[in-house]
């Protein structure tokens, strides 16, 4: 199935400069969502790992799919006073602004594996962040999967020594 075509591009948002990847025809259409949590769970069918993350918010929508998919936890990373417990944050700077993350302190046990998951991979400040953090909070982050990378924008470059996977580039 060619899911490029369910991906359709906003001009201008979040503001001007900025060609907006919007995710929303693939969830609207049963089969094209389906096809595509299959996919990316193939991606990472050979890892090993104890939990997954997903970013708030569209990376929810696809980690919390995987997670039940392989059977294991989920974990929210939010924007700042979205978690009731005791949370870690971390501060970065994104392709148009800046912003914070946090996650519960208690989020994982020490040592734990933890794949990160979001819909999308731009400059890589939200998943740098989201690693940072699940490695404070005494993760080990060997992977991260996206629905989609921007590939022009680099962020790729940012992710260190972390493997990437990604379903559809751009």
């Amino acid at each position: 199935m060619d899911l490029d075509q369910y991906i359709r591009d906003v001009p201008d948002f979040p503001k001007e400069g900025i060609t907006f990847k919007d995710i929303t025809p693939l969830l609207g259409d049963s089969k094209a969502y389906r096809f595509c949590l299959s996919s990316m769970a193939n991606l990472v069918a050979d890892e090993s790992f104890d939990k997954i993350a997903g970013i708030e918010s569209r990376g929810f929508i696809f980690g919390a799919a995987l997670a039940k998919e392989f059977g294991v936890g989920f974990i929210p990373i939010r924007k700042p006073g979205k978690l009731p417990w005791k949370t870690s944050q971390v501060e970065y700077v994104l392709e148009y602004g800046t912003d914070t993350i946090e996650i519960h302190q208690d989020a994982v046990q020490k040592g734990e594996k933890v794949l990160v998951v979001d819909d999308l991979l731009a400059t890589g400040g939200t998943m740098e962040a989201s690693i940072r953090l699940l490695e404070d909070v005494g993760a080990i982050v060997p992977s991260c999967l996206v629905l989609v990378e921007l590939e022009f924008l680099g962020g790729r470059k940012r992710m260190g020594n972390k493997d990437l996977k990604a379903l559809l580039k751009y």
